[in-house]
Order: structure tokens, then sequence, then C-alpha cells
């Protein structure tokens, strides 16, 4: 039996915001991209060059390739800040203000850089943080239990999806206007149609 292709970390993202997101990414290879995405890019055009410095016995390394075999996952850390005793900090970079960091997407997503910054170091991650442009400040985050757990279970949701190769249902909320994929969506016309599906199987059902 082959082993399944790894996971990019992103995914775990993408699934934690909006499961159908997940799938048109990873399912159905569709992506397009708006001001949202755009912006991403220009704040991890900062921190994509390979490269590293050293500064007050901290060695920070940018570009990092990451994996976790026990997981499938593979990616790439933005920065990862080895402190003096060698223990990795892991510091993810995303657009927008720190208010973001509430809705846990972005956590996930960090904590499985550091479920893969241990296996690869043997040294155990117990914070990392995320630094949001806008607010050109870091939200520090707890890689608890409860959160390891999560990325475990978004792991193994993700792979069902990709295995059972079905887009999961839209969200159709406020999630869907910052969304670059609306249009390959389609959440509005979906949830219309499953409305009218559900309406006429209510007014043709046999009595009881």
């Amino acid at each position: 039996m082959s082993e399944p292709e790894p996971l990019p970390l992103s995914a775990l993202q993408h699934w934690s915001f909006c499961p159908r997101q997940c799938g048109l990414i990873h399912l159905e290879q569709a992506f397009e991209d708006n001001v949202h995405t755009l912006r991403g890019q220009a704040v991890h055009a900062r921190v994509d060059a390979p490269g590293f410095e050293s500064r007050a016995g901290v060695r920070t390394q940018r570009a990092l390739p990451l994996a976790c075999e026990r997981l499938g996952l593979v990616g790439k850390a933005d920065v990862v800040e080895f402190l003096s005793d060698g223990t990795p900090y892991p510091v993810e970079y995303k657009h927008g203000r720190a208010t973001k960091a509430k809705h846990g997407h972005d956590a996930l997503q960090l904590a499985a850089q550091a479920l893969c910054l241990e296996e690869m170091t043997g040294r155990a991650v117990a914070e990392g943080a995320l630094f949001y442009a806008s607010s050109k400040r870091r939200v520090p985050v707890r890689v608890d239990t409860a959160l390891r757990a999560a990325v475990e279970a978004a792991v193994t949701a993700i792979r069902t999806m990709l295995a059972d190769g079905r887009l999961p249902p839209p969200a159709n909320d406020s999630r869907c206007r910052a969304c670059s994929l609306a249009d390959s969506c389609q959440p509005q016309a979906l949830a219309a149609r499953d409305k009218q599906a559900a309406l006429r199987a209510a007014l043709f059902e046999p009595d009881a």
C-alpha cells in the first residue's frame, strides 16, 4: 500500500478557516488571488528568502524547510528562532491585524510547524508566535495539549476528504466575503439550491 502524499502545512490553516476552501485548493487545485492573498504574499516576501543571522545568543533562520514524517506534513517556516540552548521558536508571518489570532486558524498552522520542529530537532516546542504585519506585533501561542490534538484531528479530517474526493459544503457566511475562491465556490447559489431541494422534499413528502 503506497504512502499518502504529504500534506502542506498551509492546508491546516485552510481547513480551519473553511473546509470547502481547503478542498478547492488541495483537492481540486483551484486558487485565485484577491487583495487579501496579495497582501499575504507581500508580507511573506520579506521572509521567504532563505538565510540566517545571530544576535544576542539567538540564531534566526528564515524560510526553513519543515517535515513531520509521523503526520505526513511538509512545508516551510517563515522564521525559526533557535534559543541559546537550541530550542526552536517558530514565528509565522501573517497580513492583517493581531485580532485575527482569536479565531485560531493561524495558531493551528503554527502548532503544526512546532510538531515538525520537535520531530526534526528532538526538542520540545512549547511556544511560538504569530506576527501580524498591520499591527506590527507578535501574538504568543502556547502549543498545548488541546492545540496538538486539534492539529492531529485536522490532519485526519483533511486526509479523509482527499480520500473521499468530495468537497465539503459551502459556508455561505461572513468568511466568504474575504475568500478569493468565492466565484469558484458559489456559496450563495449552492445554498439556494440546497434550500430549494429541502423545500421540494418537504412539499412532496408522503404523509406518515
